[in-house]
């Protein structure tokens, strides 16, 4: 089996895990299994948001055609006209004015909600970057300022979560506050490793993660205390807020370990790593050739997500940076096999490019230096993509109206 060959069988194992996330047949199963009832479907209020909201609300809508309201908010490149729903686009996964539009507007519609309405929540990830809410002291440039910081420091999603609940009025329960006494169902997308409800898009059908002392303390943690803005520092130092609290019935209907378990369905040969793939990307990628270093199995399967520490301008994402670490530690450790390696983001956008991810093997390092690429600087910028793209090494398979996390396949000979 040559490179091609192997790069093909790595594509087609990370698509099956895709597929097993599509977000329509996840909501359309979720429905089934337990059904608005009739008596209160014309009450029925949809709020789907996230990457994959469009696709959910269109299973959504199949089941209850006679919902009272639809709307739905996502990013741009996965906003699609769907009738009978109303489609609000926004930033992602930088927060724009669009996105606090579309948060006003379901605050609203959940203030007006009654004891006779139902609430269906259908969330995915990037929910929480598409509705920015900010509480009164706290600017849209102050949260759009912390969001910037939280993405280059290194911290962890959760970690990330719990900052923005405590900044948000809509994030960490805020559906559930502003839709009382409605009753309120979720069906959850998670993209979050654990998939806690609490986290996966900064919980807004959830309790939150933690305080405001717990929020300063994760700033401080990752070395990002003093570069957010001081209005949100004396924000975080005030008293505690007192809200009420309510319940949600929340309901995971596609999750990171499901497509690792399709990836290995689609390749019965396959082993799936025990332990996920997170923490520092530089990390993750010795796990990965350790992993390999270990094992006599051909195919090994990951999953999960990691974080980079931002120290460059350059442009990339996590996947890219994994894969590009991995094929330089393949080359330091002397495997002379023939391997292939795909890291790849399920919504098949990795960090703010055109790319998932990257896939390399054996010839990707000797094919950068012929070119020129000083590799170690290349990372030191934090600009895989530009490496990867030099020796066509990108994974490009566009938007996939989906997101549970990343995906990752070794293969070797």
């Amino acid at each position: 089996m040559n490179a091609i060959s192997l790069r093909k069988q790595a594509t087609d194992i990370f698509l099956a895990g895709v597929r097993a996330a599509d977000p329509y047949e996840a909501v359309k199963r979720a429905l089934i299994a337990d059904p608005i009832e009739a008596t209160h479907r014309n009450k029925t209020i949809i709020i789907s948001i996230g990457k994959a909201a469009t696709k959910m609300a269109k299973a959504a809508l199949e089941a209850i055609p006679e919902a009272q309201q639809t709307i739905v908010v996502t990013n741009y490149e996965n906003a699609h006209p769907l009738q009978g729903a109303e489609i609000l686009q926004a930033g992602h996964p930088v927060p724009d004015k669009n996105g606090l539009i579309a948060a006003q507007h379901i605050i609203e519609t959940l203030k007006a909600c009654d004891a006779q309405n139902r609430i269906l929540c259908l969330i995915s990830g990037g929910a929480s970057a598409l509705l920015p809410a900010p509480k009164d002291g706290i600017s849209f440039a102050d949260k759009i300022k912390v969001n910037e910081v939280l993405l280059g420091c290194g911290a962890d999603i959760v970690s990330m979560n719990l900052v923005r609940q405590n900044l948000s009025r809509l994030k960490g329960g805020g559906i559930i506050r502003y839709g009382a006494p409605a009753n309120i169902r979720a069906l959850i997308l998670s993209d979050v490793i654990g998939n806690d409800p609490r986290a996966i898009a900064s919980g807004p059908t959830a309790q939150k993660l933690g305080t405001k002392q717990d929020a300063i303390a994760v700033l401080q943690e990752f070395g990002a205390w003093k570069r957010i803005p001081a209005a949100v520092r004396v924000f975080l130092q005030d008293p505690e807020e007192v809200s009420g609290t309510g319940e949600a019935q929340n309901r995971i209907v596609g999750s990171n370990e499901i497509s690792v378990q399709a990836m290995q369905d689609f390749a019965p040969d396959a082993m799936i790593y025990p332990d996920k793939l997170v923490g520092d990307v530089q990390d993750a990628a010795k796990t990965v050739i350790s992993a390999v270093a270990k094992s006599d199995r051909k195919i090994i399967l990951f999953g999960g997500e990691t974080t980079v520490q931002l120290t460059g301008n350059g442009l990339g994402g996590r996947n890219q940076e994994l894969a590009l670490r991995v094929a330089l530690l393949a080359g330091e450790i002397g495997l002379s096999d023939e391997w292939v390696f795909l890291s790849g983001g399920t919504d098949g956008r990795d960090g703010p490019c055109d790319a998932a991810g990257g896939v390399v093997d054996h010839q990707t390092i000797n094919k950068m230096h012929e070119c020129g690429i000083d590799v170690t600087r290349m990372l030191k910028h934090n600009d895989s993509y530009h490496a990867l793209d030099a020796v066509n090494d990108l994974l490009r398979i566009g938007a996939t109206g989906t997101n549970v996390a990343d995906l990752q396949v070794f293969i070797r000979r």
